[in-house]
């Protein structure tokens, strides 16, 4: 778990992102000056990233993102093997 930023929240330049031969539909007229945060969970061997943007991150903030986040992961699992009893124990003797 990382927290990245704070980003300025103003127009930076770069590429733009509308298709090649489409014009832009919105003028970027709204700027909204602050600061953000990336709350970000990597999974390094799967490549994946679960994020999340916010604009402070108290402990409250981040507690409950990374408890939903966990819940979901869990909750993806697939259900555990349960062993007999007689194997459980013969598993734990061997280990």
């Amino acid at each position: 778990m990382d927290e990245a930023g704070p980003y300025q929240a103003i127009p930076q330049p770069g590429a733009h992102w509308q298709p090649v031969g489409q014009p832009a539909r919105y003028p970027h007229e709204h700027v909204r000056h602050g600061t953000a945060k990336l709350l970000t969970l990597f999974h390094p061997a799967t490549g994946q990233v679960r994020v999340k943007g916010v604009t402070s991150c108290p402990n409250v903030v981040l507690h409950a993102w990374l408890e939903a986040e966990l819940a979901a992961i869990v909750d993806a699992l697939p259900p555990a093997n349960i062993l007999a009893e007689a194997d459980n124990r013969a598993a734990w003797e061997h280990w």
